[in-house]
């Protein structure tokens, strides 16, 4: 019994780590290679640090993704309150003509990159994507202010954006 006791302990220390709050990117992280709306591949932190001193506010969607989709307009309203934000948007769209119309359709306002490899590769592994939309911010110094937000979480990320500013 005392052995089951301990198996229980460690799988929810395990658990609760995986959760925990980040606050830099791995190396796997900032080396993936992610694809530009020019058609070119640049890396996770060539892309972030032409934004050093700002904050930035990155969704991680998919053109496909209704739960995305519901939260666009709340999307638009933080975009609206928090303007001097730097908005990155990360598909996991399985190709670049989908990814580029959802772009137009939705009328996404900020910087587009796209993951190569989808939500099990490289990148969407690195910051242990597990549902889409994700947000995360990122401060004024290149650190993670906020490591895993979801649509139901505006507040939350309204929050921290008026705090960094």
């Amino acid at each position: 019994m005392k052995k089951i006791g301990t198996l229980l302990l460690i799988f929810v220390l395990i658990c609760a780590c995986s959760q925990a709050q980040q606050s830099e990117f791995t190396p796997e992280t900032l080396n993936a290679k992610l694809l530009t709306v020019d058609g070119s591949e640049a890396s996770f932190k060539n892309i972030i640090e032409k934004y050093n001193g700002k904050v930035i506010l990155m969704e991680v969607w998919a053109s496909w993704c209704s739960d995305c989709i519901k939260a666009m307009p709340k999307l638009k309203e933080l975009q609206n309150a928090n303007p001097d934000i730097v908005y990155l948007f990360v598909s996991m769209d399985k190709t670049a003509d989908k990814w580029k119309t959802g772009i137009e359709k939705h009328e996404l306002k900020g910087e587009h990159i796209m993951a190569i490899d989808g939500m099990k590769g490289n990148f969407g592994s690195s910051i242990d994507l597990d549902w889409i939309p994700r947000y995360m911010i990122i401060d004024k110094d290149g650190k993670i202010a906020l490591y895993r937000a979801v649509e139901t979480d505006f507040e939350k990320i309204d929050q921290k954006l008026k705090s960094l500013q």
